[in-house]
């Protein structure tokens, strides 16, 4: 079964696609390493020029996380481009907080894609492997998932677009709760919570439907 991926299926809102970005593992980012960004930005506030240096390591891993939600290569350069411009224009603005500058970039980019599949009335991509869904499918306890590919996209389409992507993230996407909570600027207590919430409700839909029996 590993490696195997989830079949490509378009007839409710989201379309569940088996082709996925490889992430990088979840690297902790130091506050020393935080804070030596921070001095770049600083710079970059008033130099421009300085801005390459953030574009340069950040543009591949914003890419990717575009690219999982679009599964179109020309429209997640155009996007990925999108939210560097975007965080050139507001960088006066920005301010450090204590959680790496990346997740400053994957909120924009997440807002870009927001608006991008609003204005296109377009179905919102979903990209999964079936190696990185299982987590998911033990914990909302439905068997045999391998028959039940529409089941489980009845269950990501019924969540609002705030909890699909916190499923995302952390199932589809395997990162950790401290780097969803900096992605999603909530505290990492705030992030579990959220996550076992959704599972929650999904668990409960899963038994009360005779459908997912």
């Amino acid at each position: 079964m590993k490696g195997r991926t989830i079949a490509s299926i378009s007839r409710i809102n989201r379309i569940l696609v088996g082709k996925s970005q490889t992430t990088q593992p979840n690297k902790s980012v130091s506050m020393t390493e935080m804070e030596a960004e921070w001095e770049i930005i600083k710079v970059a506030k008033k130099d421009a020029s300085a801005f390459r240096s953030l574009y340069e390591k950040y543009y591949k891993p914003i890419f990717r996380f575009v690219m999982n939600r679009t599964q179109d290569e020309s429209l997640a350069a155009d996007i990925t481009s999108q939210v560097f411009m975007k965080a050139m224009k507001k960088l006066s603005s920005y301010e450090f907080r204590g959680v790496p500058f990346s997740a400053w970039l994957y909120r924009i980019a997440s807002n870009e894609i927001t608006q991008h599949y609003r204005k296109a009335s377009k179905n919102r991509v979903v990209s999964i492997q079936e190696t990185n869904v299982s987590e998911w499918v033990e914990e909302i306890e439905l068997d045999r998932y391998e028959d039940k590919k529409n089941m489980m996209l009845q269950l990501l389409n019924d969540l609002k677009e705030s909890d699909l992507e916190i499923i995302e993230l952390r199932f589809f996407e395997q990162r950790s709760f401290k780097e969803i909570a900096d992605i999603l600027n909530l505290t990492e207590s705030n992030a579990k919570v959220k996550v076992y919430r959704i599972l929650e409700r999904m668990k409960k839909k899963v038994k009360k439907s005779g459908e997912f029996e």
